[in-house]
C-alpha cells in the first residue's frame, strides 16, 4: 500500500464525511445555477439582442475559474498562511481597491459598488467578506493566545475591520453586505467562545444601528412597502411592483411548478430574475418542492461546515470555517427572505446560483478556504487521533483479567508500534509491554 493510499485510509470519517457533504451540497448549487441562469437569463439577452446562451457561458466559466482558484487554495494554502503578513497585504489591497471603487467605480442603479478592470466589473464587496473574516479570526485568535491585550483587541476590531466596513457601507450604500459582515463577525466570535453577554450587547448596538439604516435613509423606508406592495403609493408600479411579481412568480409555481423553462415573470416582468430573484423564477418553475431542495441544499452546508469548524485543529481555523460558513448561509436565506416578502429587498445575490461573477467567484473561494481547514484537520492530527484510540482503563480491587477483545487490540497496536522500531528496541518494548500487560490483567478492567 502505497503512502497516499494509508493516508487516505488514515482520515476518520468524522473529517472526510463532512468534506465530502460539504462538496456534494455546492455542486449541487452550482447545477441549479447553471439551470435556473440559464432559464431566466435567455429571456433577458435575446430582448437585448444577444446571444441567449451569454449568461449561462458567463456563469461557467466564473463558476470553472472559481473552482480552479478553490482547489488551489485547499490544495496548496493553508489555512495557517492566513496568520502572517500576507492577510495585511490582503486587507491593504482591499482597502485601495474600496478607495478606488468609491472614486471611478462604475455606477449602477444608482450604487457604485463595481470596479471596472478590463472588460469586466467586479463588485468589491463580495470579496471583503472573506477579507473581514480572516482580519477578525486573526485579531480575535492573537488575543486569545495572550499575544495582543483587550485594548488592542478593540483598537483592531475598530481600525482593521469596522472603519473598512464602514468605508463600504458609506460609498457604496450597500447594507446588505453590511449585514452579512456584521453576522459572519459575530459568527467568529461565537465560535471563538466570546462571552454571551458581550455578543448580546454588540447584538443591541446592531439592532439600533439596523433601525436607523432602514429607516433614516429614504429609498430604504420606501422598501418597506414589501409589507403591502399594492399600496406603494403608485398602485403597484413603484417600489412595490417588483415583490408583487415574485409573488405572482410563487403563486403560479404552486407545489410543482410550472416546469423547466416556462415559467411566464421571467419575460421581462420580474426584474432581476437571473440575480436577485432567481429564487422565485426557481419557485415558479420548479415549485415548492424545487424552493424546499434548494433550501435543504444550504442547511446542508450549513451542518457540514459547522462540522468542518469543530473538526479543525485550533481555534483560528474553527472561526475561520465557522465565520464563512455563517456568511454564505445568512446571505442566502436573506436573498430567499427578500424574495418571499419578508424581509425588504438588499439586492444580494443568491450563492453558486445567482448569475454575477464576482459572487460565483467569492463564494467558491469560501469553498476552498473551508475545506483547507478540513484538509489541515485531517493532515496534522494523525497523534492526537492515535492517543485517541488508546484504551482507557481504571483500577479496581480485586479486578478481573482483561476481555479478549482488548487483549487482541492491544496486541494489534504491539505490532505496529513494534514494527516501526530496530531489532533492539523491538525486543525492549515487547518485554517492558508484556511485563505491564501480566501486572495489568490482574488490577485492571476495561471501562
Amino acid at each position: 500500500m502505497s503512502n497516499r493510499q494509508r493516508s487516505r485510509n488514515a482520515i476518520p470519517a468524522s473529517i472526510h464525511g463532512p468534506r465530502i457533504g460539504f462538496l456534494l451540497c455546492v455542486l449541487a448549487l452550482v447545477l441549479i445555477g447553471f439551470v435556473m441562469v440559464y432559464s431566466a437569463g435567455s429571456i433577458s439577452n435575446i430582448n437585448n439582442g444577444v446571444d441567449a446562451l451569454k449568461s449561462l457561458t458567463d456563469q461557467v466559466m466564473y463558476a470553472a475559474f472559481g473552482a480552479l482558484v478553490a482547489f488551489a487554495i485547499y490544495r496548496f494554502v493553508p489555512v495557517s498562511f492566513w496568520r502572517t503578513k500576507w492577510l495585511w497585504a490582503a486587507l491593504v489591497l482591499l482597502v485601495v481597491v474600496i478607495l478606488l471603487t468609491a472614486l471611478v467605480g462604475v455606477d449602477n442603479y444608482g450604487a457604485k459598488r463595481w470596479l471596472r478592470v478590463g472588460p469586466a466589473t467586479i463588485q468589491v464587496s463580495e470579496f471583503a467578506k472573506i477579507v473581514f473574516v480572516l482580519v477578525s479570526a486573526r485579531i480575535y485568535t492573537d488575543f486569545i493566545a495572550g499575544e495582543i491585550s483587550g485594548k488592542r483587541c478593540l483598537a483592531g476590531f475598530f481600525l482593521l475591520v469596522l472603519v473598512p466596513l464602514a468605508i463600504i457601507y458609506k460609498t457604496q450604500s450597500d447594507l446588505g453586505t453590511t449585514m452579512i459582515c456584521i453576522v459572519a463577525i459575530i459568527a467568529v466570535l461565537w465560535y471563538g467562545e466570546l462571552p454571551i453577554g458581550f455578543i448580546a450587547a454588540i447584538l443591541a448596538v446592531i439592532v439600533v444601528f439596523g433601525l436607523y439604516a432602514m429607516f433614516g435613509t429614504g429609498y430604504r423606508a420606501d422598501r418597506w412597502s414589501f409589507l403591502n406592495p399594492w399600496d406603494d403609493g403608485q398602485g403597484g408600479y413603484g417600489s412595490g411592483y417588483n415583490i408583487m411579481h415574485s409573488y405572482f412568480a410563487f403563486s403560479e409555481g404552486g407545489i410543482f411548478g410550472v416546469g423547466l423553462g416556462n415559467g411566464h415573470e421571467k419575460y421581462q416582468y420580474l426584474f432581476a430574475s437571473d440575480s436577485d430573484f432567481v429564487f422565485a423564477v426557481i419557485g415558479e418553475e420548479l415549485g415548492m418542492v424545487g424552493c424546499l431542495a434548494v433550501i435543504a441544499l444550504f442547511l446542508g452546508i450549513l451542518y457540514t461546515g459547522t462540522l468542518i469548524a469543530r473538526s479543525a485543529r485550533d481555534e483560528f481555523a474553527t472561526m475561520v470555517a465557522g465565520g464563512l460558513t455563517i456568511a454564505l448561509v445568512f446571505q442566502a436565506f436573506l436573498n430567499i427572505a427578500c424574495a418571499i416578502g419578508v424581509f425588504p429587498t438588499t439586492g444580494k445575490p443568491l450563492p453558486f446560483i445567482s448569475s454575477g461573477g464576482s459572487s460565483v467567484l467569492a463564494s467558491l473561494i469560501m469553498v476552498g478556504l473551508i475545506l483547507s481547514v478540513s484538509r489541515d484537520a485531517a493532515s496534522s492530527d494523525e497523534f492526537d487521533r492515535r492517543r485517541s484510540s488508546l484504551r482507557v482503563v481504571r483500577r479496581e480491587d480485586g479486578g478481573d483479567a482483561w476481555s479478549a477483545e482488548s487483549a487482541e487490540a492491544g496486541s494489534r497496536r504491539g505490532s505496529r508500534d513494534r514494527s516501526s522500531l530496530d531489532g533492539r528496541s523491538q525486543r525492549s518494548t515487547s518485554a517492558h509491554r508484556d511485563s505491564r500487560t501480566a501486572a495489568g490483567r490482574s488490577s485492571y478492567r476495561r471501562r
